[in-house]
């Protein structure tokens, strides 16, 4: 009786560990094979600067609810100026919390929703189609949310980064930044008044 409960209990851990050793193989293949095409699309788009813009707390927070969780003018400004003219690719959460496509911008919504209508903007169903139809512009932008910010972090070249100094909650974050692939180009400190209930900085992080 002993010797049988034990040999189950070794089965169990031996099982566990089988189990385990999958889960870490089926990551670290899901990694390479994304870094992979992560590789592909940049010597495919070298002439392109696939930039994600976004402001996000000191804890990485971008926003709760679907909704924004502060209000900077000058940040407004800021993502108005650099975007201007240009391709922004967005989720169609992030899309369908505006009121309208954003003007003087070609706008392109990803969805898995194989009939889903977005006026005024392109629809396609994966950030890679997005980048595929973005391809003439130079510098395309990636706005949002959470996952496609996710999906996009090591396809992009240049990170466009608002860091709001302050810890928030909220739902939706932006991605740790690998400081292994990313280096700071340029940061311009912005500090809290009237119109802005925090210090905030402008930084510019180009992929190494």
């Amino acid at each position: 009786m002993g010797k049988n409960w034990e040999k189950e209990q070794i089965k169990k851990l031996v099982s566990k560990q089988e189990l385990k050793i999958a889960k870490i193989k089926t990551e670290y293949e899901k990694e390479a094979r994304i870094k992979a095409e992560s590789q592909l699309f940049n010597q495919k788009n070298s002439s392109n600067c696939v930039t994600l813009i976004a402001a996000a707390s000191e804890n990485n927070v971008i926003g709760n609810e679907n909704k924004l969780i502060w209000h900077l003018p000058d940040d407004l400004k800021h993502f108005k100026e650099l975007t201007k003219g240009h391709f922004v690719i967005m989720g169609r959460k992030t899309f369908e919390s505006m009121p309208k496509a954003l003007p003087n911008r070609t706008n392109i919504v990803i969805t898995r929703k194989l009939d889903y209508i977005a006026k005024d903007a392109i629809v396609v169903n994966s950030i890679h189609e997005a980048l595929e139809r973005a391809s003439d512009d130079k510098q395309p932008f990636i706005i949002g949310g959470g996952e496609i910010y996710n999906q996009s972090i090591l396809l992009a070249n240049r990170i466009e980064l608002t860091r709001v100094h302050t810890d928030s909650t909220g739902d939706t974050h932006f991605p740790e930044i690998n400081y292994k692939l990313w280096e700071e180009a340029s940061r311009d400190q912005r500090f809290k008044d009237d119109k802005h209930k925090f210090d905030f900085t402008f930084i510019r992080y180009n992929k190494k």
